[in-house]
């Protein structure tokens, strides 16, 4: 019976140091290494923050609402940019409640940039498959052009070069299609609204 007792007391003592062992290589060890390594990538490892005057303004992976004619509208999120929810509609091709919202979208997007409804891009019509996107399709801010340079006191050509220089184009080269980050876009017409516009 003692030596069972004794057994089972250096069994755990061993089982109790292994925890020990593993708590402090994966518990500790493990998450500040991969912290230390993803440091070296910069902001990267953070999200990417966009930062305005020293704050967080937003993110340049994720997408934001931006409401008012003196910003470029970002594409539908059926979340509204809820990060907590990323998800797509979910609503397939032949949806009546699709179409309709695509109809309604077309409808709204015309009225508002002053253009005929047919010339309105698909991703002005459509949400992303996470609902987060935060890139235009070049298209989608050349439609946008005149009123953001409207509403801001800016000319058209000023307003289409920070479009060009906001454009970012298809990774690897040929992977996906150019997109415009609208936060940083917005950014950029801010601060051109804040100085001398023009060409």
């Amino acid at each position: 019976m003692t030596h069972l007792l004794a057994d089972l007391y250096r069994q755990s003592l061993a089982g109790l140091r292994l925890l020990l062992v593993m708590t402090v290589l994966l518990g500790v060890g493990y998450p500040a290494a991969v912290w230390a390594a993803g440091q070296s990538f910069g902001d990267r490892a953070d999200g990417q923050p966009v930062r305005l005057d020293g704050s967080v303004v937003g993110s340049r992976l994720i997408g934001q609402d931006f409401d008012g004619d003196q910003w470029f509208h970002s594409r539908p999120s059926p979340n509204g940019y809820d990060t907590l929810a990323s998800a797509p509609s979910n609503l397939g091709p032949s949806s009546p409640d699709l179409l309709a919202a695509i109809a309604d979208r077309r409808a709204e997007v015309a009225a508002r940039e002053g253009v005929d409804p047919a010339d309105v891009p698909p991703d002005a019509l459509t949400g992303s498959g996470s609902g987060l996107d935060p890139h235009i399709s070049p298209a989608y801010a050349e439609l946008q052009v005149a009123r953001v340079a409207a509403a801001n006191g800016l000319s058209a050509g000023a307003v289409e070069r920070l479009v060009a220089e906001h454009t970012d184009g298809r990774s690897l080269g040929f992977l996906g299609e150019p997109g415009v980050d609208v936060l940083e876009l917005n950014l950029a017409v801010r601060t051109a609204a804040s100085g001398p516009g023009g060409d």
